[in-house]
């Protein structure tokens, strides 16, 4: 799982490929809770970048994103977003969230 660190880090890693960007906060109990999911699928989802966007350290990232509530899931495409979740999800919900036809 990627910890983003800037905006330009960003725009490299959803140029291409499935790319799984998870917007969190330290202080989100359902955002904890996701986070050792999002790490496991990361070590054993090989096709799928997991990025995770700390809110308050890229506030900018989600005014842009229109990011109201957290955990907030977006599955992107050669940069598109194809799915949007937000809240938490148990690791089987996930599994299938990443499931793309």
């Amino acid at each position: 799982m990627i910890e983003l660190k800037n905006k330009n880090e960003l725009e490299n890693l959803l140029k291409d490929g499935l790319v799984l960007v998870d917007f969190n906060a330290t202080w989100c109990g359902p955002c904890q809770q996701l986070k050792p999911i999002l790490a496991e699928l990361s070590s054993q989802r090989e096709d799928i970048k997991i990025i995770s966007i700390d809110v308050d350290e890229h506030p900018e990232l989600s005014k842009e994103y229109g990011i109201m509530s957290i955990p907030n899931l977006k599955l992107l495409k050669d940069g598109e977003i194809i799915k949007e979740h937000i809240g938490y999800m148990n690791k089987s919900e996930l599994i299938a969230f990443l499931n793309v036809e």
